[in-house]
């Protein structure tokens, strides 16, 4: 392919050359005129192993050269890179100003030229970014539809310093977010040549997965730490006990818990970081991220209780008590709080678990219903069919296959709060629906 590439900044630089290496032919662009230097010369503008050896071959092979000239390089292309640097300002909000610019400059020459052309933003943009700013700003300088006259894609890179070029033809997956089918094609034909998963989505969740990808590598990164540092304290090989704990793959190292939702409960996860928080506290360790996950905690269990008073409804059903599907164990679970917050409120409640019915009688948590909250025990309905007809809104609080059914039952003025995102078919879904988080 015929590729230009904005921005001859780290990622600008290793894309170029990269894409080159694979067979394209690129032109680099940049308005500082030592790196187009530096990269017309064979020389690398940034310090990356094996860089310099790889521009020196591909420019001698005549599949890159760089330029000051953007309409020379709109024109002789069909599609655009844009990786210039969207740095933080001082507030830490995205400053846009230099893709802004080339969104300009990029469309100026898009007016002078004939047939479409894709401009693919690879720099990290925030969700709406693209849709906000670069779409207007082509639109407003080419004088051309966006999806007509041109098309956008959002490429995020995965780049780490030191390892790019391996991890520009290595990467965990290839993502490429569009709108339309012609925007798309070219972008993940520059990846031929790339083994990995090639991911097609939309461009706010292409947006969006580099924030989500970096938090969490930061959050990893500190949570190591932490536990490091009371590790130390305690007399404990912290690299032994992170060793141990990334052989598991099946919870610790995988999907498992990464599914946006409902807050956590049970009898393990809430008292065992309380009890790693007053060790911390004992050996005066401080352990800012870990300190800080009940409160996030019930933060999320105060969203799904705003979220019910804000329906203006009064009349609400509970489908599951217990913390999660497949149990009888009440122990801290998040919906008994969200039951009992409703009752101060004033709310009417009706709540379904077969399995909270089944432990009222004879299971191991009858004692528990008896004497904990035998306020909210009255308000166990017998079956699913009694909580639909009673209530007007139906908040899913866990994964029990039966409720999949259950809200495909609802009437059309009922609302759905789903906290658990649920399988469902939605042509079958009258009700209004709504989760949590999505």
């Amino acid at each position: 392919m015929r590729v230009s590439v904005f921005g001859l900044g780290y990622v600008g630089t290793v894309s170029a050359a990269a894409l080159a290496s694979d067979g394209h032919e690129v032109v680099g662009v940049d308005v500082n005129a030592d790196k187009v230097g530096a990269v017309n010369g064979g020389r690398s503008p940034i310090v990356e192993p094996g860089l310099e050896e790889l521009l020196t071959r591909v420019v001698g092979d005549g599949r890159l050269h760089a330029t000051s000239g953007t309409d020379e390089a709109v024109h002789g292309t069909d599609l655009s890179l844009v990786c210039v640097g969207t740095p933080c300002r001082r507030n830490g909000s995205l400053d846009v100003t230099y893709l802004a610019r080339v969104c300009e400059q990029i469309g100026a020459a898009l007016k002078r030229k004939r047939g479409y052309h894709v401009v693919v933003v690879r720099s990290t943009v925030l969700p709406g970014t693209t849709h906000g700013c670069v779409i207007p700003t082509l639109e407003a300088t080419s004088g051309k539809r966006y999806g007509d006259g041109f098309g956008v894609a959002v490429n995020p890179e995965f780049l780490r310093e030191g390892t790019a070029l391996k991890d520009f033809h290595e990467p965990p997956l290839t993502l490429v977010g569009h709108n339309h089918a012609a925007d798309a094609a070219p972008t993940k034909a520059l990846y031929q040549q790339v083994e990995a998963p090639l991911v097609s989505t939309s461009i706010r969740v292409a947006e969006m997965m580099k924030y989500a990808s970096n938090a969490w590598h930061a959050v990893k990164i500190v949570f190591a730490n932490e536990i490091g540092n009371l590790c130390k304290r305690l007399d404990v090989d912290s690299h032994e006990v992170m060793d141990i704990f990334c052989q598991d793959a099946k919870l610790n190292l995988s999907a498992y818990y990464l599914r946006p939702g409902f807050a956590f409960g049970g009898s393990c996860l809430p008292k065992d970081v309380r009890a790693l928080q007053y060790r911390a506290k004992e050996v005066d360790v401080d352990l800012p991220l870990i300190g800080s996950v009940l409160g996030s905690n019930r933060l999320q269990l105060q969203h799904a209780i705003d979220r019910i008073v804000e329906t203006g409804r009064r009349r609400v059903g509970l489908l599951g008590f217990s913390f999660k599907a497949g149990t009888d164990d009440l122990r801290e679970s998040p919906m008994v709080i969200l039951a009992e917050a409703l009752l101060g409120k004033g709310f009417s409640l009706c709540i379904y678990d077969r399995n909270v019915s089944l432990a009222r009688l004879v299971g191991a948590n009858k004692e528990y219903i008896e004497e904990q909250i035998p306020h909210l025990s009255r308000h166990l309905c017998e079956s699913l069919d009694e909580l639909i007809e009673r209530s007007e809104v139906i908040v899913v609080g866990n994964g029990a296959p039966e409720f999949s059914d259950a809200v495909t039952r609802c009437r059309a003025d009922q609302i759905v709060i789903d906290l658990v995102r649920i399988p469902l078919d939605f042509s079958k879904v009258r009700a209004q629906y709504d989760g949590i988080c999505w």
